[in-house]
């Protein structure tokens, strides 16, 4: 079977041997190279350390230029890919361990200490530092390759957790080649070729698929980065002439906050999608000036990262639309009867197409619920205007329900948001004792911006019972999952007696 990653690698190493194919703090790998190191390494991994098809194998590490090589060589040896967070703790690991049934893990330098304190919990794992990679960097010319069928598992993700425990969502070959076809058959779609800038984690979703992955199968260039330095992002994008970039608000905040992006030469830029939180207009209309529309997006682990996004003619009319659908993915809003919703009125986002889950790892009772009816439901909250655009509302496990009524956190955060002086902003359910739940904001702020400021503008634009109840003010950053995301579940702990240490402000 040669529909998969590693066969794409291999033509595009033979057919375009010079072609850049990777790019780490400046140094390039081209795709001969890459073709050789990672059928080396594939078949160290197989006769070496004996990974056998299906054998699920996790890499443990942040960017570099060693992860992608690792990633693609797991692929190629038949080995099932599993990224593990490297920002995670043992115990935190060992469930992912289990879940998975890790057999082999391959670690970056400074990180064998966690995987052994992670094998000591549990069941034991073979650990495979990268200095056995590196080593295999130069060698003779190798092809090795195991191919597995279209409809076995490749890779395992498991979800971030944002809004509950994180899920084994299972990726197959079929899955992730129709996700590629699908984002290269329409003009804001990515191309044979193209260059992309990530400065997103490898080891998620958007970093794996949309950014390594997707790369591969299309002889692009991947350009990764530590981390966001907005500054070099600017410059990275103008000297790569980068062709497409995508990330959660924040990434486009920051690079347009950059000094170097009033002068920067954009034109190269064809696809920039973000997602992950509201999008204020301001930052479409800076990306606009600069000849860049920002494409939002609505999308899961379970769907490929992105079901549907805005098409560039409608970026800036619709600014809080998501599109209607892919070209093959259907994206509806279904109310609680598992039947479409009328236009305007909210349900829960459901999707179906090529680039959806099979299912969850090891995991059928999960599989059959998501995946009821030929949909799979997102658990979040959406609506739809008359032709089908489609606008995401909020979490369902987010719902504030006070007195019976639901409060939305978006609706909140947005409101507060436009409050000058305000940075980030997160809003929690807290106990009361009189509606069940009522509205806790936890706000970052700059400048002389108090909890009085934010429950006066918050009184002037909601209805009185989503004003929140309390507030906390704080200058410390919100804390964020590796993909950029605020994490709420985080913040949820950190608050849970919200309404115990702090007064109302209301």
């Amino acid at each position: 079977m040669t529909e998969s990653i590693g066969a794409a690698l291999d033509w595009w190493g033979r057919t375009k041997p010079e072609a850049v194919s990777l790019v780490f703090n400046d140094s390039e790998i081209t795709y001969g190279e890459l073709r050789n190191w990672t059928g080396r390494a594939a078949r160290h991994l197989v006769e070496t350390v004996k990974v056998a098809p299906g054998d699920r194998v996790g890499l443990l590490g942040p960017n570099s230029i060693e992860w992608p090589v690792g990633a693609l060589s797991i692929l190629k040896s038949g080995g099932v890919l599993v990224p593990l967070n490297s920002r995670y703790q043992p115990a935190e690991l060992r469930k992912i361990a289990d879940e998975a049934g890790l057999s082999v893990v391959v670690v970056a330098p400074g990180f064998e200490g966690l995987a052994e304190a992670t094998a000591a919990m549990g069941a034991g794992f073979t650990i495979v530092p990268y200095a056995d990679l590196v080593e295999l960097r130069e060698g003779e010319p190798d092809s090795f390759r195991v191919d597995v069928e279209a409809d076995e598992p490749t890779t395992i993700l498991f979800t971030s957790g944002s809004t509950g425990l994180s899920k084994g969502v299972v990726l197959t070959n079929r899955t992730l080649l129709a996700i590629v076809l699908e984002n290269t058959l329409t003009e804001e779609g990515f191309r044979p070729g193209t260059t992309t800038l990530l400065v997103l984690p490898l080891a998620f979703t958007p970093g794996l698929v949309y950014g390594l992955l997707i790369t591969t199968v299309l002889g692009g260039t991947l350009v990764v980065e530590p981390e966001l330095v907005p500054s070099r992002a600017v410059t990275l994008l103008e000297k790569h002439a980068v062709e497409a970039i995508f990330g959660v608000p924040l990434i486009f905040e920051a690079i347009s906050r950059a000094p170097e992006f009033a002068d920067a030469d954009l034109t190269s830029l064809k696809t920039a999608i973000v997602g992950g939180a509201a999008v204020p207009t301001d930052l479409l209309q800076r990306w606009a000036d600069k000849g860049v529309l920002l494409r939002q997006i609505y999308g899961m682990t379970e769907a490929g990262g992105v079901a549907t996004a805005t098409i560039a003619s409608e970026a800036m009319a619709y600014p809080d639309r998501c599109g209607t659908g892919s070209i093959f993915t259907e994206v509806k809003v279904f109310d609680s009867d598992d039947r479409p919703a009328a236009p305007g009125e909210t349900g829960e986002l459901v999707v179906r197409g090529p680039g959806v889950t099979p299912g969850y790892w090891n995991d059928p009772e999960t599989t059959a619920q998501a995946l009821r009816g030929g949909w799979l439901h997102s658990g979040d909250l959406g609506e739809a205007d008359a032709d089908g655009r489609v606008k995401f509302v909020d979490r369902l496990k987010d719902l504030i329900i006070s007195g019976g009524i639901n409060i939305s956190p978006v609706e909140l955060e947005i409101a507060i948001g436009a409050v000058d002086g305000v940075v980030e902003v997160a809003v929690i359910a807290a106990a009361d004792d009189r509606f069940g739940e009522t509205p806790a904001a936890i706000v970052t702020v700059k400048g002389d911006v108090d909890a009085e400021t934010i429950v006066e503008h918050c009184s002037t634009v909601l209805a009185d019972f989503k004003v929140p109840r309390y507030v906390v003010v704080t200058r410390d950053p919100l804390p964020r999952l590796p993909s950029g995301k605020i994490a709420k579940t985080a913040i949820r702990d950190a608050y849970q007696d919200v309404h115990v240490r702090f007064e109302k402000v209301r």
